[in-house]
């Protein structure tokens, strides 16, 4: 038996395409059904999230850093760590006289008011209460039970993603004028992929909807364009485990076990006529592939690229959703 016999065969990562070009395609207008996509919208916004709401990248917050601010549902929120790297959140405002504490300084892991010395090092103080805060080594989550108004759980729902060292990740952030269900509709709308987005999916179709609670994955067959011949086909599972996140994971192709989760945060108070979410989407890429490793140890110089192209992605998607709300505000809105 010869020592190649048995092992797998190589197989190049890039197909070529010579399918029709984007106005050849099928349309997909019928099968993307208004109550189809707003029956899933709908369970997913049924599922408990804990409070639980993704401010921004773990590494983002770095030890011996500075701060980092985000308001979450109209209440100002500041985030940072600890001399030995834990993390800490608290209200963004000083219990003192209301200084913005995310313009302040960190010194050896304790966040001082830079309006006037008060000192916090995360612990309860003069009616500044801290908040539970969970890193995934991906992502930060805060819970604010007075936000989310639901039952509050000790951990946050963190989708499943490939083990940490394993995967290449990176985080991009954006803000629309619309509410999260305007982010998570457009994400549960699988078939607007390549019309909408032609200069990264080619040949998409929708393989399987969801039947209900139990079966409630979109599972589709998609290729990545690399060049205007070069593709990587995927099939890929999209599912709603939260009311504000949804997760793109790919099952069978190049990059099995790879994910996408979409996380979208309100900024504004339900109040606020003109409401704002920022979309935090973190890409965790991994493959069985030897040259993979390469792509981990190039991960500071990968990481922006992965950002530009989510970027190109959500400045059409935001404009999608911020559609959508600006539709359903006047009552126009045909779903």
């Amino acid at each position: 038996m010869s020592a190649g016999r048995g092992r797998a065969r190589w197989t190049p990562p890039l197909r070529g395409r010579r399918g029709p070009g984007w106005a050849e395609q099928a349309p997909t207008w019928q099968e993307a059904r208004p109550a189809l996509i707003a029956e899933a919208l709908k369970r997913a916004g049924a599922r408990p999230s804990g409070n639980w709401f993704v401010v921004g990248a773990s590494r983002d917050i770095r030890p011996g850093g500075g701060t980092f601010g985000r308001t979450v549902g109209g209440e100002e929120v500041v985030l940072w760590r600890s001399d030995t790297g834990e993390l800490r959140a608290g209200p963004g405002s000083c219990p003192h006289l209301g200084a913005p504490l995310r313009d302040s300084r960190v010194v050896c892991g304790t966040l001082v008011c830079h309006w006037h010395g008060l000192a916090l090092d995360g612990t309860p103080f003069a009616g500044w209460e801290p908040y539970p805060v969970h890193d995934d080594g991906v992502l930060v989550w805060v819970r604010l039970d007075a936000v989310g108004g639901e039952e509050p759980s000790p951990r946050p729902p963190v989708p499943v993603r490939p083990a940490i060292g394993r995967g290449l990740d990176a985080v991009f952030t954006a803000v629309g004028r619309c509410e999260p269900q305007d982010v998570i509709a457009n994400r549960l709308d699988p078939w607007h992929g390549s019309w909408f987005h032609p200069y990264s999916f080619v040949d998409l179709t929708v393989a399987r909807v969801p039947r209900g609670e139990d079966d409630d994955a979109f599972v589709v067959d998609v290729s990545f364009r690399v060049t205007a011949r070069l593709v990587v086909p995927v099939r890929a599972e999209f599912t709603a485990p939260g009311p504000r996140t949804v997760v793109m994971r790919i099952t069978e192709g190049e990059g099995t076990t790879s994910v996408v989760e979409t996380h979208a945060t309100p900024l504004t108070a339900p109040t606020e006529p003109r409401p704002r979410t920022a979309v935090v989407e973190a890409v965790v890429a991994a493959s069985d592939r030897r040259g993979f490793a390469l792509a981990r140890a190039a991960a500071p110089l990968l990481r922006p690229l992965m950002r530009r192209t989510a970027g190109r992605l959500w400045r059409d998607d935001l404009a999608y959703a911020e559609r959508r709300w600006a539709l359903r505000d006047t009552g126009r809105f045909p779903g």
